[in-house]
């Protein structure tokens, strides 16, 4: 389904869609550090207060509250976390994006807009019928884009479950490691939320996180997507799925790309694997790569990345799911 709405509409996929957002976030804390020197709260023009939509028809609010600054702190200290924060999720987004194709990260930051939008539609709603009618006005505040920000770090994890970062800039720790941590927190805040019976708190993260809970859903069964059509959201399966598609029947492109020419197995680019042994697959053909451990090819499983280690002790090749995975061969 994915693929059919890309090729219909993937052309209007927006590119480096986090480098535009982060700019929305540098634009909001310098309106944030303005309206702390000058003593008038800008920002609370810009908030996404279903109040003032449905009343005063602000509509710009719809989309104004994305410039709302993760909470990073005042003073020199909350600048340099805020510089901190945005190159982390520059790299953490750009590196998606080159991952699933700019539609499908388009697709998913756009859905985590919405359900935000919607969940504080629905806190409004749920609060005007606690009340007795009364129109509750504050919803605003409890909208941010940190949450936002943790389904990147969250899929980011997923997919890149053991790459490893310096937390608090000096303790190594794998991303799936950091990634139990804030949901840990998380799940601990909504614990708290519904004790203390702020239920806005709690609709507001499980609508920020829904796009992150439906990517979940559509990845866990992650073997399987990555080995198969490359249809889901594997994390290579949309930068790869038409690399060695001609492969596949026994023809490749010749040199100059002028067009295709029957491939005999005599290619010199053609390698060995590690073990020394031809990489032949079905029909006879020699494959270029083959992981080391579960004997996949570029012919058997085209849809794969295949990576060659730098510390392993020879000439070890291994498929995108064993690359970080492997014991280094000494």
């Amino acid at each position: 389904m994915l693929n059919k709405l890309e090729r219909k509409i993937g052309k209007y996929a927006i590119p480096h869609l986090i480098n535009y957002l982060l700019i929305g976030y540098a634009i909001g804390y310098v309106l944030y550090l303005t309206s702390s020197f000058s003593g008038v709260n800008i920002l609370s023009y810009l908030t996404l207060e279903p109040y003032y939509i449905i009343h005063e028809f602000q509509f710009w609010r719809l989309i104004t509250w994305v410039l709302m600054p993760p909470t990073s702190g005042q003073g020199l200290m909350g600048v340099f976390f805020m510089v901190i924060m945005m190159f982390f999720y520059y790299q953490l987004g750009n590196t998606l994006e080159a991952t699933w194709g700019a539609f499908k990260f388009n697709l998913y930051m756009f859905g985590g807009l919405i359900f935000t939008i919607g969940g504080a539609f629905l806190g409004y709603l749920v609060y005007y019928l606690v009340g007795g009618g009364e129109a509750p006005i504050g919803i605003g505040y409890y909208v941010s884009t940190n949450w936002l920000n943790m389904s990147i770090f969250l899929a980011f994890a997923l997919c890149y479950p053991d790459m490893q970062i310096l937390f608090m800039f000096f303790i190594p720790l794998k991303m799936k490691w950091m990634a139990v941590i804030y949901a840990l927190i998380t799940g601990y805040q909504v614990v708290i939320s519904l004790i203390m019976k702020n239920w806005m708190s709690c609709i507001i993260i499980v609508a920020s996180l829904l796009n992150f809970g439906l990517f979940w859903l559509t990845t866990r069964n992650y073997k399987s997507v990555s080995a198969g059509s490359g249809a889901g959201w594997s994390p290579f399966g949309n930068r790869n799925k038409s690399r060695f598609k001609t492969n596949r029947n026994g023809y490749h492109a010749n040199g100059n790309g002028a067009g295709f020419r029957p491939f005999n197995g005599t290619d010199s680019n053609n390698t060995q694997s590690a073990a020394g042994n031809p990489k032949r697959s079905r029909n006879n053909v020699i494959a270029r790569h083959k992981c080391a451990i579960c004997g996949k090819t570029d012919v058997t499983n085209p849809e794969l990345t295949f990576r060659f280690c730098s510390k392993c002790n020879g000439n070890y090749e291994y498929c995108e799911n064993h690359i970080f995975t492997h014991v280094h061969k000494k």
